[in-house]
């Protein structure tokens, strides 16, 4: 079930989380006592479910194989559960990094849903994405563009130092 939800979710629309969240986090919503509409950490919670289903379909495709392969082996040599996933994890890592960075490629683009539980707040909940949107619809392309670069300068650089990480270990 966990599975099927995973992938029935991959294409989760941002702004309809965003608005969920909304919705949820207002004063009259039933989290609303958090107080947390408005804040980073209402942009986190929004970032976090619109990767948790990428991260989780693509980590669950990559162990499938190795599970298929090695599962049994693991089991009969007396490993826990948890064991048996920490090895077929450390098999499958180069597609479990690939996953992660699909989430966190996700993350780092996100406009809508950040948009509408964080607000644009200069200093306080601006991110790039929303400020690249700001500065274009200012019509200052310039300063919107140059933050465009520094955002995909950003995720080459996280990505090329998780694949010389990962190619270390």
């Amino acid at each position: 079930m966990l599975v099927l939800l995973a992938n029935a979710f991959l294409g989760l629309p941002p702004v309809v989380v965003g608005l969920g969240l909304y919705l949820m986090l207002s004063r009259s919503g039933p989290l609303g006592v958090l107080t947390l509409l408005f804040t980073p950490g209402a942009m986190v919670l929004a970032q976090a479910v619109l990767a948790t289903p990428i991260i989780t379909a693509l980590v669950h495709r990559a162990i499938e194989e190795p599970w298929q392969e090695y599962g049994g082996a693991l089991r009969v040599d007396g490993a826990t559960r948890v064991r048996s996933i920490r090895m077929l994890l450390a098999i499958a890592r180069r597609s479990v990094l690939t996953a992660v960075l699909a989430g966190f490629g996700r993350t780092i683009s996100e406009v809508g849903a950040v948009l509408i539980v964080g607000g644009n707040i200069a200093g306080y909940t601006r991110t790039m994405t929303t400020a690249i949107a700001l500065e274009t619809s200012k019509g200052d392309l310039g300063l919107a563009l140059g933050l465009g670069l520094i955002l995909i300068g950003i995720t080459v650089a996280v990505s090329a130092a998780a694949f010389v990480l990962g190619e270390r270990r």
